[in-house]
């Protein structure tokens, strides 16, 4: 148990008041696993089959997830969305790969557009509550922000899968073709980016897009001056997007897009962020009370996360 009042154990308070089963486990699993044994090393194992087994609560039978498990998009049916997350999910804790990869690999397949690539929403969602932002079409088209960190999530879990090879080609394409962009879509194409195989291809396109987040003023450098700064079109008020947002670990390509001062203004803005309550505030627009309540502990894992990749510690009282 961290010492009271550390960043990490307001965050832990704020998780067991708040979140769902999923997110406390998964809490659990980053921050509070298991002693070390004989080798030094804590056995994760029965904390990674504790966020299993919460997981497969929005798990469906065509092997896609559903169920509001990303809680902007509500009711029972499977969505390229929600399944992105469970796969992010599983990712986090070594689990992405084996026949659960492969049954969503399946479930890809039947719901990809005729290109090979993710639409954002499946018809299926009609009828359901969902974000105001969100539309429901009959055919829709592919959507890198929703094929691009599932397929360089695959990639880096050395997943194969016939289902990747046209997706691939599709982000590929995308990526190499963006001029015009927003926040989402550049953070969706660096996960692909950062988990796709050819390497030196990979680090040209990210050099690329660097470039054209500064251009567009996509990134705040400067939080103290973020009031002043553009909001993305069709974006919530206050809805930035900072260094932190598209270079989650010191590894990912797009942490090279900024100075080791930018980088650090950022963390500094993010661990300030923190709330009374313990938790993160989401920065997007917010259409209902339950949305609200489920993603505040999501965001709260990932800032922790965020902050320890890049080396902040969380268990030291806050000056």
């Amino acid at each position: 148990m961290a010492r009271s009042g550390t960043p990490l154990a307001r965050a832990e308070h704020f998780v067991w008041l708040t979140a769902r089963v999923l997110e406390q486990r998964t809490f659990a699993y980053h921050f509070l696993s298991g002693t070390p044994g004989a080798s030094g090393e804590a056995d994760l194992s029965p904390a990674a089959d504790a966020v299993e087994t919460a997981l497969d609560a929005y798990r469906n039978g065509d092997g896609g997830y559903g169920h509001a498990l990303e809680p902007d998009l509500r009711g029972p049916v499977s969505q390229p969305l929600h399944t992105a997350h469970a796969l992010r999910v599983l990712d986090s804790i070594g689990r992405c790969g084996g026949q659960r990869v492969e049954r969503i690999c399946r479930y890809l397949t039947t719901i990809s557009t005729e290109d090979g690539a993710l639409p954002a929403i499946d018809p299926s969602l009609r009828g359901y509550p969902a974000a105001p932002w969100i539309p429901v079409v009959d055919h829709p088209q592919s959507d890198l922000l929703a094929t691009g960190p599932v397929v360089g999530l695959l990639h880096r879990n050395e997943v194969w899968h016939a289902w990747l090879f046209r997706a691939t080609d599709f982000c590929w394409a995308a990526v190499e073709s963006l001029e015009k962009s927003h926040p989402y879509e550049i953070m969706a194409a660096v996960a692909f980016l950062d988990g796709v195989p050819d390497r030196n291809r990979a680090e040209a396109a990210a050099e690329r897009l660097g470039r054209l987040v500064r251009e567009q003023d996509l990134v705040v450098v400067d939080p103290e001056g973020a009031d002043d700064h553009p909001v993305p079109e069709g974006y919530g008020p206050g809805e930035h997007h900072y260094a932190h947002d598209f270079a989650r670990t010191p590894g990912s390509l797009a942490r090279r897009w900024f100075s080791d001062a930018e980088m650090e203004r950022s963390l500094d803005f993010l661990a300030a962020g923190q709330e009374e309550d313990g938790g993160w505030p989401i920065r997007w627009r917010s259409w209902a009370p339950g949305t609200a309540l489920e993603c505040r502990p999501m965001v709260t894992v990932d800032a922790l996360l965020a902050l320890r990749a890049h080396g902040r510690p969380l268990e030291d009282r806050p000056a």
